[in-house]
């Protein structure tokens, strides 16, 4: 009997995990708080004037509840009024990790950050933002007070799985990926930040090969 209820409450929490997305997904911000979408790790992702604002995150990623396919186009808006720029998300992370402490923080997705380093170097970052063999460009940084556009392709080619990602329609960089996080425990797309002062719009995620 113990077994029968054991399974049953198993196949319980399996029926009760959201479905990866199949359709796209849009937040706007206009609502005057997050909807239930999300899941805030640190209590200080607010919605004001129509915008998504989140300063001193310390790592600790809002993210969608949402699981999202492998072929999909992430795009949105974003600006920082900070001079360390420092633009950040992380994508295909596990939906619910954080930093504790203020502490070293290793991803478990891939971090994609515009003028980090004190907005000298714009990176992708396999989980660690501080390896070795960081991807990165110098080439791109932050312009303070704009609100610049992310357009972020996953694409899986065969076992690889490649990144692209655009900046105000310019392709900034791209990653190919041999061994992909992408799998039932890395599946969730967040916004996230250090310290700077950083402002989300217009989200928009769309599964590719369907219409918008």
């Amino acid at each position: 009997m113990v077994i029968l209820v054991l399974w049953a409450l198993g196949l319980g929490a399996c029926r009760s995990r959201p479905e990866v997305l199949s359709s796209p997904f849009t937040d706007t911000f206009d609502a005057p708080f997050l909807g239930k979408h999300w899941h805030d790790t640190i209590g200080r992702y607010t919605v004001i004037d129509g915008r998504l604002n989140i300063s001193g995150g310390y790592n600790h990623p809002l993210w969608l509840k949402y699981p999202l396919p492998v072929d999909v186009d992430v795009e949105f808006d974003a600006m920082s009024l900070t001079k360390d720029g420092d633009i950040k998300v992380e994508l295909f992370g596990d939906g619910h990790s954080y930093a504790f402490n203020r502490g070293a923080y290793v991803a478990t997705g891939y971090v994609l950050c515009m003028g980090g380093w004190g907005n000298t170097k714009t990176f992708i970052a396999r989980q660690a933002e501080h390896a070795k063999n960081l991807l990165f460009t110098l080439k791109e940084k932050v312009e303070i007070g704009k609100m610049h556009h992310f357009r972020i392709e996953s694409r899986r080619e065969g076992k690889d799985l490649v990144i692209n990602w655009f900046i105000d329609s310019k392709q900034v960089l791209s990653m190919r990926d041999r061994h992909p996080l992408y799998g039932p425990r890395n599946r969730w797309f967040g916004f996230t930040n250090w310290a700077s002062d950083v402002w989300f719009d217009n989200l928009k995620i769309i599964p590719v090969g369907r219409t918008p």
